[in-house]
């Protein structure tokens, strides 16, 4: 079963959804999540350090516009929203394999507005 969430950075308000993938559970059972955006490239991502979670059937070097992932190696909440500096063009790269664990809905385009060190919450809708 799917999480309605809502992804709230200063005046923006994206709405996302959690997938029922085990990381995707284990996020949502942890809610709300918050922390320091940090941007690389087309990418915020921020530290969820209560969240453990090895690579599953789910990871991918290669994401989409709207892929929420959960970042293994860096215990971290990713929001893909274009470009990052590991991506060729046509695709987009994470630094390595992220569980994808939700798709924002809508145009996650916005986020581009969203500085280095800007509070993040992730709650439920």
């Amino acid at each position: 079963m799917l999480t309605e969430i809502v992804i709230i950075v200063d005046d923006i308000r994206v709405n996302a959804e959690l997938n029922d993938s085990p990381t995707g559970q284990a996020l949502a059972a942890a809610l709300p999540l918050e922390g320091e955006a940090r941007r690389w490239g087309d990418e915020i991502y921020f530290p969820v350090p209560h969240v453990v979670a090895e690579l599953d059937d789910t990871a991918k070097t290669v994401v989409e516009v709207g892929d929420i992932g959960y970042w293994p190696s860096g215990k971290a909440f990713c929001i893909f929203f274009g470009y990052t500096p590991s991506s060729v063009p046509g695709e987009i790269r994470p630094a390595s394999a992220v569980n994808l664990v939700g798709r924002v809905r809508g145009d996650p385009c916005c986020l581009a507005a969203v500085g280095e060190g800007a509070p993040v919450r992730v709650e439920r809708k």
